[in-house]
């Protein structure tokens, strides 16, 4: 029988909620010795060492088990905060289990977020390298694929530039193509294709696809059930910290639209982080903060308002994109990109509020995600799932949503009602 490439049992990871623990000094570490001495003489139902209580930490995995074959290429799915990232980072070594045991077999290449492994003194030129080194390679097998690479991510007249100097989109296309080129024998990648424009989401999940059929074995996290759906062929589904299904993928993704229609929460709940210049106080969408939102018959425009604090001077829009339950992305809306205007925030509090025009929408359920995006990778805040929209409409007549826009003209773009803005 052949062994797994990749093997899990009884995984678990556990986090500390809140600042570490500050280093102690001999003395004290005396001293609490000395005290548990005491203290178990007087009551031998003390231990020596305090246990952690449950208000202290968080248990990101807890009790993970399952085998991927040479070849297949596994969805991970789940709600923020379930455990999926957490999973990865693991496997590509990055953090240390708390408990359970891990078996890879081969080399692995790993894109958790953009730019990862990257420089950002350093040219696009010189980051292939060190990337490369990274996952284990030799200088001679990075040249042999060096301009397979640097024409992929279509970054010919950039590649001598710092990649400081990148935009995110640049950025990812790099970092993407160095991980699926270079010849690891377990590819994982994380949520980060959703920076890149449809485009080139199309030519990663080819590539994807390719690297599979090479008999390489991808782990795919993604919030993007479309694409899952389309690429694998398994899938898991973590809830809490725990495999809640394992199987076909079209069962994993029933299971998790099915239990997500029940589940709901704050919009702040959803928040990713690529770096820690914002610092988000409060997240409403038609003034409600909470991630199910009911959209009457007459609805015509949608308030997006989010304030908190940023650490420094930066430049940054709102963006926010709607997509059905499979994650077939319909509208765009970035005020930013369409006008070229940026506004620029001062160290302190801020408060940015959006008001885009909605389209005719059949009667259904459909997310809207929505980002904080800026000119480069600095300062990065992703919301996938921000809300789940309600929508009371009537079916058009062809039963599609946007057919007509989809097929002729991509995505809508959602232009920005000024009179709403405030």
């Amino acid at each position: 029988m052949i062994p797994p490439v990749i093997k899990i049992e009884n995984l678990s990871k556990q986090y500390r909620i809140g600042e570490l623990e500050s280093y102690k000094t001999i003395r004290e570490a005396i001293t609490k010795i000395v005290k548990v001495v005491f203290q178990r003489k007087i009551s031998s139902n003390l231990s020596t060492e305090p246990s952690d209580s449950s208000s202290d930490t968080i248990w990101a995995l807890q009790d993970v088990s399952f085998e991927i074959q040479q070849g297949e290429v596994v969805g991970v799915i789940g709600r923020n905060g379930a455990g999926k990232s957490t999973l990865l980072k693991i496997l590509s070594k990055i953090t240390e289990p708390s408990t359970g045991r891990i078996e890879l077999r081969g080399r692995v290449g790993s894109l958790l977020e953009v730019g990862t492994g990257f420089h950002p003194e350093l040219t696009g030129h010189e980051n292939v390298y060190l990337y490369g080194a990274i996952l284990g390679m030799d200088r001679w097998e990075v040249t042999r694929k060096f301009d397979e690479i640097v024409a992929f991510a279509n970054l010919e007249n950039f590649i001598d530039t710092p990649v400081k100097r990148y935009s995110s989109g640049m950025y990812m296309r790099l970092a993407f193509s160095v991980a699926a080129h270079l010849e690891t024998e377990i590819l994982l990648i994380d949520e980060v294709l959703a920076v890149g424009d449809m485009e080139f989401q199309k030519k990663c999940l080819g590539k994807m696809s390719e690297v599979a059929n090479e008999g390489r074995t991808v782990l795919f996290v993604s919030h993007n059930l479309a694409a899952v759906r389309k690429l694998c062929d398994k899938c898991l589904l973590i809830e809490n910290g725990r495999i809640s299904s394992i199987g076909s993928t079209a069962e994993c993704i029933n299971k998790y639209l099915s239990d997500n229609r029940t589940n709901f929460g704050k919009i702040k709940d959803h928040i990713k982080y690529n770096s820690k210049v914002f610092d988000i106080d409060s997240v409403k969408i038609n003034d409600s903060s909470s991630d199910h939102l009911e959209l009457p018959l007459e609805s015509e425009f949608l308030k997006i308002e989010i304030s908190g604090q940023v650490s420094e001077i930066v430049q940054f829009d709102i963006e926010a994109r709607i997509y059905d339950l499979y994650d077939t992305p319909l509208a765009f809306f970035s005020p930013g990109h369409e006008t070229g205007k940026i506004d620029k925030y001062s160290p302190g509090k801020f408060r940015i509020t959006k008001s885009l025009k909605l389209p005719k929408m059949m009667r259904g359920e459909y997310f809207i995600s929505l980002y904080l995006t800026t000119p480069n990778i600095i300062c990065w805040l992703e919301i996938p799932y921000a809300a789940k929209l309600i929508n009371e409409g009537t079916p058009t007549s062809t039963g599609q949503v946007f057919d007509y826009y989809q097929q002729k003209l991509g995505w809508i773009l959602l232009s920005e009602q000024k009179d709403n803005q405030t």
